[in-house]
């Protein structure tokens, strides 16, 4: 039970960055991107692949985090004067575009097949609970720093014009900025952190798969940002530990519900989290750490 916990932390963790990246994109600056699980795969893929290869962890994790948030540059550059819902579309297309690529570049990704035996954190701690509390502590430690670095962001000037340009993009042109420069930056930097969760999830799960990136994984990051609060560093921590705790959970439903099948679990769970979103966008439109004085 104990490991299963630890494990669950984890990947908590790793989908706590992935929802710092996009609350930085959308909450903060307004970009719809629905292609964030591509910088994700793209991470993951660039840390694996280097790390199999010889490269010590470390630079892999760079390596993973500063190509993610480079492939987001020209996408920036050629969306960015598209319209939200065009500009949406764009990122969807990418992130299938990246699975795609990975799945047919069998040369370097090794296809449909995955790559196996990817080295893992704290290989030397021979003790898999320990290695599994270390890379815990190591995950915790930059999802803080990650939060605290957020929120110097969002109060800095640069965070004030980002905000601007969500809440009237038209007002921050007629002071003579320029919106796209701005967008691109935060594209870049939340990409990036969608690149550093893909390198932490490559090295603990060390096996990774094209299907693993699909975009079912996107819009859980975005069930976490809208349950915790769109706009709130705090929300994007506290909706994707709700979400986790909700995800998790409902595995035990077939316990009280032991007529429906292993097949239908599945989508008895994704259901069950629908209904809450919904009720959520009902009565709790701002979400949980939202403003509460406004509907």
């Amino acid at each position: 039970m104990e490991a299963y916990l630890v494990a669950i932390a984890i990947v908590a963790l790793i989908y706590v960055l992935l929802a710092l990246g996009l609350t930085l994109q959308y909450g903060f600056t307004g970009l719809i991107n629905f292609g964030h699980v591509g910088f994700f795969a793209i991470g993951a893929y660039t840390s694996a692949i280097l790390a199999m290869n010889g490269v010590p962890l470390i630079l892999s994790f760079a390596a993973g985090t500063i190509v993610a948030g480079l492939a987001a540059w020209p996408i920036g550059l050629i969306a960015l004067r598209l319209r939200d819902d065009y500009f949406a579309i764009v990122t969807l297309g990418f992130s299938e575009t990246v699975r795609l690529v990975i799945t047919s570049e069998k040369w370097l990704t090794n296809g449909v097949q995955g790559i196996p035996a990817i080295p893992r954190m704290f290989a030397s701690i021979s003790v898999g609970s320990l290695a599994s509390f270390a890379v815990l502590a190591v995950l915790l430690v930059v999802t803080i720093i990650a939060v605290l670095g957020m929120g110097r962001i969002v109060k800095s000037p640069f965070g004030r014009i980002i905000e601007a340009i969500r809440d009237n993009e038209d007002a921050v042109k007629a002071l003579g900025k320029d919106p796209a420069r701005f967008k691109v930056q935060v594209l870049i930097l939340g990409s990036g952190l969608a690149g550093l969760a893909g390198a932490f999830y490559a090295h603990y799960i060390t096996y990774i798969v094209p299907d693993q990136f699909i975009p079912l994984v996107t819009f859980y990051v975005w069930m976490a940002i809208i349950i915790g609060g769109i706009g709130r560093v705090s929300g994007a921590v506290v909706g994707t530990v709700l979400l986790m705790v909700l995800l998790e959970g409902s595995r035990f439903i077939r316990d009280v519900m032991p007529f429906i099948s292993d097949v239908e679990m599945a989508s008895v769970r994704l259901g069950v989290i629908g209904l809450l979103l919904i009720l959520f966008t009902i009565y709790r439109p701002q979400g949980l750490m939202g403003d509460f004085t406004r509907r």
